[in-house]
C-alpha cells in the first residue's frame, strides 16, 4: 500500500464503512445513533509501564478464534475503512492477537502510520490445542513483527490465563517475553486473563506489567462479580499494573442502547481501569463509543 498524505487519510476516513453491520457472536444488529461527530479520544497512562495509550483500544478479537474473527472476516479493505477513522478519532491502540489471524491486517494500516504515535499490543498463545500450537517465544515474536511489518510491539501478553498455576506453567514464555524486553523487541508484558485465580496471580506477581481483565456492570463473561473484580483491580493498579478493561458489552450480550450507556459510564468513572478495548465494527460503532466515553471522561 503506498504512503499517503494527511488530507487524503482523512478524506479517506470520513467515508467509512456504514453498510457494515455488527457480527460478533450473540452481537445482535443495531443501529448505533449518532450522538456526537467531533468528540475525540484523548490520552491516558498506562500505570506505571510508561507508555501513553489511547483510552480506548481499536479491538480485533470479536467472535475471535483459530486465526480469525469478524475483522478478518469483513476483508482487509473494510477493515483499513474502519481503523482509518478509528484513527482519526484520536484511537491510536491497536489491539490484536495471533489467534485472531489480524496482524496483516494490523499490517497494511500501519504502513499509513507514523509508527512511533501507534500503540500495538498482540497476544501469544502458550498452550497446545487441536486448533493452534505454542511455539518457542524467539521465533513466535519474529515471525509476529514480520506479519505486522513492525520491528517492535509496545505490549505483548500471554493468551488467556485460565488457572492460578500460570505462572510456573509458563516459565519458559515468561522468561523468553522477558529477554525480548531487555532487547527492546516488547516495551511491556503480561497477562489476559479468563479466570479468577489467574488474575489474582497477576495482580500481585512483579513480571507483569499490564493486565487485560472482563469488566462491566452487568458482571457477564467475568472472572467474579463487578464488585469482586474491580478490587481486584484497585490492587492491580495501586502496583502499578496497567489495566485493560475488555467484554466492556459482556461479549456482546448488553448492546442495547441503555445497556451501552451504563457499560461505558461504568468503565469510564472506574478508578481502576486505565483504558478499554472495544471490537468496534462500523464508523457509526466508532463515533458511537467515542462520544460516549468523551462524555462520561468530561463529565
Amino acid at each position: 500500500m503506498k504512503k499517503i498524505d494527511r488530507r487524503s487519510f482523512i478524506q479517506s476516513s470520513v467515508a467509512g464503512v456504514a453498510g457494515l453491520t455488527f457480527l460478533g457472536a450473540g452481537l445482535p444488529v443495531y443501529e448505533a445513533p449518532v450522538l456526537s461527530k467531533s468528540a475525540v479520544i484523548d490520552q491516558v497512562k498506562l500505570g506505571k509501564t510508561g507508555l501513553k495509550v489511547s483510552r480506548v483500544a481499536f479491538g480485533t478479537g470479536t467472535n475471535g478464534g483459530n486465526q480469525s474473527s469478524n475483522f478478518t472476516r469483513m476483508g482487509k479493505e473494510n477493515f483499513i475503512k474502519i481503523a482509518r477513522h478509528a484513527w482519526e478519532k484520536g484511537i491510536h491502540f491497536f489491539d490484536t492477537a495471533d489467534s485472531y489471524g489480524s496482524h496483516t491486517f494490523a499490517r497494511e494500516v500501519l504502513k499509513e502510520l507514523p509508527r512511533e504515535k501507534v500503540t500495538l499490543l498482540s497476544k501469544m498463545w502458550t498452550t497446545d490445542t487441536r486448533w493452534q500450537k505454542a511455539g518457542n517465544v524467539p521465533e513466535t515474536l519474529d515471525r509476529f513483527r514480520m506479519e505486522t511489518g513492525s520491528e517492535y510491539f509496545d505490549i505483548v501478553l500471554m493468551h488467556c490465563m485460565l488457572n492460578g498455576n500460570w505462572k510456573e506453567e509458563k516459565k519458559a514464555f515468561m522468561e523468553g517475553l522477558s529477554k525480548a524486553k531487555q532487547q527492546g523487541i516488547i516495551k511491556a508484558v503480561g497477562v489476559s486473563c479468563h479466570n479468577w485465580d489467574a488474575m489474582k496471580l497477576a495482580v500481585e506477581d512483579p513480571w507483569v506489567d499490564v493486565i487485560l481483565a472482563r469488566i462491566n456492570p452487568f458482571g457477564v463473561h467475568m472472572d467474579g462479580t463487578p464488585e469482586e473484580v474491580s478490587g481486584l483491580l484497585a490492587t492491580a493498579a495501586k502496583n502499578g499494573k496497567g489495566v485493560i478493561g475488555m467484554k466492556i458489552f459482556g461479549n456482546g450480550d448488553k448492546v442495547k442502547e441503555e445497556e451501552r450507556e451504563e457499560s461505558i459510564r461504568y468503565a469510564m468513572t472506574n478508578k481502576n481501569i486505565h483504558c478499554v478495548t472495544l471490537g468496534m465494527e462500523t464508523t457509526d460503532q466508532i463515533d458511537d463509543a467515542v462520544e460516549r466515553i468523551m462524555r462520561h471522561v468530561k463529565s
